[in-house]
């Protein structure tokens, strides 16, 4: 493993309770959840598969949400960066799942 690896074993994520609305629990497919994208008034909620996380532009995007916030941050997992960026990213993971599930290939 190179060193950059090395800060990708020590990646935790701290998952909130829940329980808040059930509403928005109930929305959320098994497998999926539900995160903030953007900054101030543009703020969009985006409910993602976990598979996601796995991929390279997604934890980078994961990264920036830690340096701006850090661990600390309570509630909904916050992505800041620019809606249509994140919409580039989620597409691109979408891209990858399904080429790689096509194969037999467990991502």
């Amino acid at each position: 493993m190179g060193s950059g690896d090395r800060h990708l074993l020590n990646f935790h994520m701290h998952l909130p309770h829940l329980h808040h609305g059930k509403k928005e629990v109930r929305d959320i497919p098994r497998g999926c959840l539900a995160i903030m994208v953007g900054q101030g008034q543009e703020q969009q909620r985006f409910v993602v598969p976990v598979l996601y996380f796995n991929h390279p532009l997604f934890m980078q995007l994961l990264k920036e949400a830690e340096d701006e916030y850090g661990f600390d941050q309570k509630g909904t997992i916050a992505i800041p960066c620019h809606v249509e960026d994140f919409r580039y990213v989620q597409e691109m993971c979408s891209v990858y799942t399904l080429k790689f599930n096509d194969v037999g290939v467990n991502v």
